[in-house]
Order: structure tokens, then sequence, then C-alpha cells
């Protein structure tokens, strides 16, 4: 399941439930997505096309 939990500026943020135990979530802009771990301190995990 990957619901959509917010809209802004043409960004969607999702949460994927499926994947790794660390928090993460996805940013999605148009045909771009990146990955960002939340703990233990915000950073990139994956970056497609940003």
């Amino acid at each position: 399941m990957s619901p959509t939990f917010k809209r802004e500026r043409g960004y969607t943020f999702k949460i994927y439930s499926n994947e790794e135990e660390r928090i993460h979530v996805h940013v999605i802009k148009d045909n771009e997505e990146a990955k960002f771990w939340l703990e233990p301190q915000i950073e990139v995990a994956n970056n497609y096309g940003f």
C-alpha cells in the first residue's frame, strides 16, 4: 500500500508500508522520485531524476 499523505506545489509525498522498517518517505513530482530516510537523521536514500 502506498498512501499519499500530502500534496503540495506539484509534489506528492507517499509512505510504502511494505518496505524496510527504517522510517522513510517518497517524494514524487512528474516523472522524478526521491526516497528520504527520516531516521536517525534526514538524508537522501535514492534519487531518480531530481
